[in-house]
């Protein structure tokens, strides 16, 4: 089987307010919100799914921050265009943009810690 990852869950602790806290970063609302989780589907079609940690089966301890969601972005003005509208959203910028190994790039934190990176890889 060739599987591609399309769905991503991340465990939070209120879906509806994380779901309210994506709306903004991603201009749109979630296609799904209930008391214990909210579904977004990118532009891409990746679904971003928002599973409560109080109900997910099976019990889970993890709690944000062990990984990152990315955020590929075809140049580095792209990269600074959605820092500062992520910024102007209210998002915790916890890695301003800068040039790594591998690119351009900035790093904001959702509510429950979860790393969201956007970036442009270096050609």
């Amino acid at each position: 089987m060739n599987a591609v990852a399309q769905y991503f869950l991340l465990y939070v602790d209120s879906p509806a307010t994380s779901a309210n806290f994506y709306s903004r970063l991603l201009d749109k609302p979630p296609v799904e919100l209930n008391p214990t989780f909210a579904l977004f589907i990118l532009d891409n079609g990746v679904k971003l799914g928002l599973w409560s940690r109080h109900s997910v089966e099976p019990a889970t301890q993890v709690t944000g921050g062990g990984g990152e969601l990315g955020f590929p972005l075809p140049d580095n003005a792209a990269v600074d265009a959605l820092h500062a509208q992520w910024l102007a959203r209210g998002a915790t910028i916890i890695q301003s943009p800068t040039v790594l190994d591998f690119g351009y790039t900035f790093v904001a934190q959702d509510l429950d810690g979860h790393r969201l990176r956007a970036f442009c890889m270096s050609n």
